[in-house]
């Protein structure tokens, strides 16, 4: 399982990279082994305010559709629209292609209850 170390990671599988006062967000390697094949991703609006541990898209694979899980609050500034065509680059590259927005978040506190690589990969070892 990949896991970069310069990302930070929810309980609910999705990871989130700080970029100046923004950030990014997709889901982890983990989730997309676990969802098999992707071949639908739904996603919010350019403008869309999302709240944190709330869903915000879906993603459907061959075996379920699995909901998409905000890690922060804030406004959608932009989305990955690739993934309207091209679903499969959450499983070919989660962590590179598949990001799913961008978000500007509203409330830096919740970074404190985001997960370290290490932390994650615990999390992931007791699913």
């Amino acid at each position: 399982m990949s896991l970069p170390k310069d990302l930070l990671y929810s309980e609910e599988h999705e990871w989130v990279k700080k970029e100046d006062s923004k950030v990014r967000i997709g889901i982890t390697d983990f989730a997309q082994s676990e969802l098999g094949d992707i071949v639908f991703v739904e996603l919010p609006e350019v403008g869309d305010e999302i709240e944190a541990d709330e869903p915000f898209g879906s993603v459907e694979s061959v075996k379920t559709v699995s909901e998409l899980y905000a890690p922060l609050s804030g406004t959608v500034v932009e989305i990955n629209e690739e993934l309207e065509d091209s679903p499969e680059f959450v499983n070919e590259s989660p962590y590179e292609k598949a990001w799913m927005v961008v978000v500007e978040p509203s409330d830096d506190s919740e970074f404190e209850n985001l997960l370290s690589a290490e932390q994650y990969q615990e999390v992931t070892e007791e699913d």
